[in-house]
């Protein structure tokens, strides 16, 4: 409101006494004095304040839905920067509607190894993970490291899965599974149970996948089938390396995924598959940091191992040694890709690569780790070619090999 320093305002108030005592003239006196301009003080305080703060605005901002914040202006900020009116029950609508369209579409996958160490023979283990059906006859998607972790050292040997047992939304039937398919190399495997009427879940584009957006995480942690917990997506394209050390490209998101939601899945507001839930960070200081394998990029593979039961990859056949600045000039070599051995009959071999060689690039571009190389031949078919700049005794030569399949 604007203050006119010429203009004269003057309010009347009325107090009404509704006591039924008659006061004294002293009392009269008191009231007319010192009560009358206290409480008109008070009140024409409040009136200013009203104004001031646009009190008298408050009931236009009730709204049949709930508080519209749109028209309250803050000090610090301008009128265009408005807040957008967000509804708690519409949120809670879409996690009761994605929940109730996603479970059904996935299953609890408990696994069974045999353990033999030191101490005993013919011992077993168990573990417990999560799948994603893919279709209505029974082929359903998880994680490599659920039914292909085996592993050994010098105290004992685990074996691959022995027995899958599936557990389906709202069935207390056991399902055996068997294995169709495994990839160490994304961390995906394809199994199948002996059954049809399933319902698969409709998978999204994680491509299109935003930062901010609404996440639920649907699967079996700790053996607690059908769980969900929700988040958003906290970032895309993600670089993580595993404790074996092999980099993923993945969704993280702040959903909650603990053990056994590996093979699970990741689902936007619409209840689609856009990544399946792999693995987490986990220690002193960290929270809510989880990952996904976006699903696009498990399309190609899943169909693959139902087909092959293996993915088919351009091979190449080297073992290389990543050259930094200070170990080539300590080897007197040049950065790049130090080939430290090749395969027999491989394609390296065929082309004329050397131990020792040096790869500084590949397609035309230059390259210093094998990281680099492996994306540039995956991105060829088998059969391609593919041509390779080599350092070998100081002098540069350009190598050209076909790329064949790997065994």
């Amino acid at each position: 409101m604007e203050n006119n320093d010429n203009e004269n305002k003057s309010t009347t108030y009325t107090v009404v006494d509704f006591s039924s005592d008659k006061k004294s003239s002293k009392n009269t006196h008191f009231g007319k004095n010192i009560l009358l301009p206290f409480c008109s003080g008070i009140l024409g305080a409040s009136l200013v304040m009203a104004i001031c703060f646009g009190i008298p605005e408050v009931n236009k901002l009730i709204t049949d839905n709930g508080v519209n914040t749109s028209h309250i202006k803050n000090s610090n900020t301008s009128y265009s920067d408005k807040l957008t009116e967000v509804s708690l029950t519409n949120l809670s609508d879409t996690g009761i509607s994605v929940a109730n369209k996603v479970r059904p579409s996935i299953v609890g996958i408990e696994v069974e190894y045999s353990v033999n160490s030191i101490f005993s023979r013919g011992g077993t283990a168990k573990a417990e993970g999560s799948g994603i059906i893919i279709s209505e006859d029974g082929y359903i998607l998880t994680n490599n490291h659920i039914v292909n972790s085996g592993s050994n050292n010098s105290y004992y040997e685990v074996s691959k899965a022995s027995k899958l047992t599936v557990h389906l939304y709202n069935d207390e039937t056991a399902y055996e599974a068997k294995i169709i398919g495994t990839d160490e190399q994304t961390d995906l495997a394809v199994i199948k149970i002996e059954k049809t009427g399933l319902t698969a879940a409709e998978l999204g584009n994680s491509d299109s996948v935003q930062v901010g957006e609404f996440s639920m995480a649907v699967g079996n942690p700790l053996g607690m089938q059908s769980s969900v917990t929700s988040g958003i997506i906290s970032a895309v394209n993600r670089k993580v390396t595993d404790s074996d050390g092999k980099t993923f490209t993945l969704i993280q998101t702040d959903a909650a995924i603990n053990a056994g939601n590996s093979g699970g899945a990741l689902v936007n507001a619409e209840g689609k598959v856009i990544g399946i839930n792999t693995l987490k960070l986990s220690g002193t200081g960290i929270e809510g940091m989880g990952f996904a394998i976006p699903i696009n990029s498990t399309i190609d593979i899943y169909e693959q191992l139902i087909q092959y039961n293996k993915v088919k990859r351009p091979y190449i056949g080297i073992n290389g040694i990543d050259l930094d600045e200070k170990t080539a000039e300590y080897n007197k070599l040049v950065v790049g890709i130090y080939i430290k051995s090749i395969d027999d009959f491989s394609s390296a071999e065929k082309a004329g690569l050397k131990i020792g060689d040096v790869i500084v690039g590949a397609d035309g571009k230059n390259i210093t780790t094998m990281d680099e190389l492996n994306e540039i031949k995956n991105s060829h078919k088998i059969g391609d070619e593919m041509t390779l700049k080599v350092n070998r005794n100081g002098s540069e030569v350009s190598i050209t090999l076909t790329l064949a399949e790997q065994p």
